[in-house]
């Protein structure tokens, strides 16, 4: 998604995010919060259809995000498949539903590298994975923009 003027404003200043590695059975849930740039794996949702979607209420309830980031699958070669697909509409339907500010991340290997780490719930560590991967992306994003001003 791109970002619009109310995206980039949450991006400059601290905030809490949750992130979801989003999956058709399975979708990893993390917490994190700018100051620090670090997450914390939380859950892994195992409901489907709207199930999915009360207990994603029940976490953005508790954890009160300012912004979400769903990870985006793709081939190795940066190309969209199926899955990529569904991704971007699970984070269509977030930012429908609860009205925060959605981030999109490359999530390609996330799973792989979690794994060949003993990550215990899997799931969620790539979720948090891919919450510190954007806290970087954009980080160095805001960094390149400072420098052409």
């Amino acid at each position: 998604m791109t970002p619009s003027r109310a995206q980039a404003a949450v991006v400059r200043a601290p905030q809490t995010f949750l992130s979801f590695d989003y999956g058709r059975k399975r979708t990893g849930v993390a917490s994190g919060n700018r100051v620090f740039g670090q997450a914390t794996p939380l859950t892994t949702v195992t409901a489907e259809g709207d199930a999915r979607f009360e207990r994603i209420a029940r976490l953005i309830a508790e954890w009160q995000p300012d912004a979400l980031v769903v990870g985006v699958p793709r081939h190795p070669d940066g190309a969209p498949h199926e899955n990529t697909r569904l991704a971007q509409r699970f984070a269509r339907q977030l930012h429908g539903r609860f009205r925060l500010p959605v981030f999109e991340v490359d999530e390609r290997y996330s799973t792989t590298e979690v794994l060949a780490a003993g990550a215990r719930d899997a799931d969620a560590a790539a979720a948090a994975l891919l919450l510190e991967q954007y806290f970087n992306e954009s980080d160095r994003a805001a960094l390149a923009a400072k420098e052409q001003t």
